[in-house]
């Protein structure tokens, strides 16, 4: 497959679940709750669960929270049967309200504008946190975290592990520290089960490392060097993941790193983009000698290795640019080092 011809197309295959999703979903049993289920990755992820639960045959309901700010992505989700609850999860009288399930999803937060408005940044990041795991303090917990809170780590490694001392720098990474603290807190005094899963990055076509890297090779822009290399994943992968490290929840909480098995250089990805499209490329900055790596090793020995290869990737990422295809307009930033976002 070379592409996708639509979104339609794209968010089909993001939220086809795979044999083994649909057994997680039927040894699960529960309902399950996403928040956050209208942002870049929540709505491809509570397709999958919904799908899956079809495809298993059980009486399991899917529930979704966001303020849905987009309309398109409310009517998609509630077309396939979710139900939806719009609100702003800052509200906690409307977060009390909604239902107490077995399998909750946390995939909200706050990382854009972050040095903006800090205060803001903190109390999604890790005020709403401790209000959940109270709330949901007798369901499952997967909560996404990032792999920012590490430090940058030499290119000859295979990134951090799951016990590498965390380093987290700038205000958002040190408020995602504080999102892990919220719910081990939750864990350790209320008996919660929780899994932490620090991401980098979940990718497709509209938005990510590639589409970032991409674009601007597209519209002739330099390309930034200062963060040399970088790791990313599918995000049809990363959704998988993530709901198969539900039945990984406990008390104390358990911790998980999701990313891709390849740590790529950024200048080898800027490259492949202009060797496809004949583009000529310009690079800027000096190249470091270490980067934000996260290693996915574990992840991949539980779950097996991701199934979607960087390069195949690339290709579809190319491709639906030259095409014209929608972008997201969410950059991630994943050039900065000094953790401004």
């Amino acid at each position: 497959m070379d592409g996708f011809q639509s979104e339609a197309e794209l968010e089909d295959f993001l939220s086809l679940p795979s044999p083994e999703d649909i057994a997680t979903v039927r040894s699960l049993g529960g309902d399950f709750l996403i928040l956050g289920a209208g942002g870049k990755m929540g709505p491809t992820l509570t397709l999958r669960i919904q799908r899956a639960i079809r495809a298993a045959a059980t009486a399991q309901q899917v529930h979704a929270a966001s303020r849905f700010s987009e309309a398109r992505v409310a009517a998609l989700l509630e077309n396939a049967g979710v139900h939806l609850h719009s609100l702003d999860l800052l509200d906690w009288q409307a977060l009390a309200s909604l239902p107490r399930v077995e399998n909750v999803i946390f995939a909200t937060g706050r990382k854009f504008g972050a040095s903006g408005q800090a205060s803001l940044t903190w109390a999604m990041n890790v005020l709403l946190p401790g209000h959940i795991v109270d709330c949901f303090r007798h369901s499952r917990l997967a909560a996404l975290s990032s792999g920012n809170i590490y430090p940058f780590v030499p290119l000859t490694s295979s990134g951090c592990a799951e016990d590498h001392p965390i380093g987290p720098v700038g205000e958002y990474a040190q408020s995602i520290l504080g999102r892990e603290r919220a719910f081990e807190y939750g864990a350790d005094s209320l008996g919660a089960r929780v899994i932490n899963l620090r991401l980098n990055y979940a990718i497709e076509p509209r938005y990510g490392i590639l589409a970032d890297i991409g674009l601007k090779v597209w519209r002739g822009h330099p390309i930034d060097l200062t963060m040399p290399a970088v790791n990313f994943i599918w995000q049809g992968d990363a959704n998988s993941f993530v709901l198969r490290s539900l039945p990984l929840a406990a008390s104390p909480a358990a911790l998980l790193n999701i990313a891709g098995p390849d740590i790529v250089l950024v200048r080898d990805i800027a490259s492949a983009f202009s060797g496809h499209w004949g583009i000529p490329v310009t690079f800027t900055g000096q190249e470091a000698s270490t980067a934000l790596l996260n290693n996915g090793a574990r992840a991949h020995a539980l779950f097996g290795k991701p199934t979607i290869s960087w390069s195949l990737m690339l290709t579809w990422t190319a491709n639906w640019i030259a095409a014209g295809g929608r972008s997201l307009g969410k950059p991630t930033h994943f050039e900065a080092r000094d953790g401004k976002f």
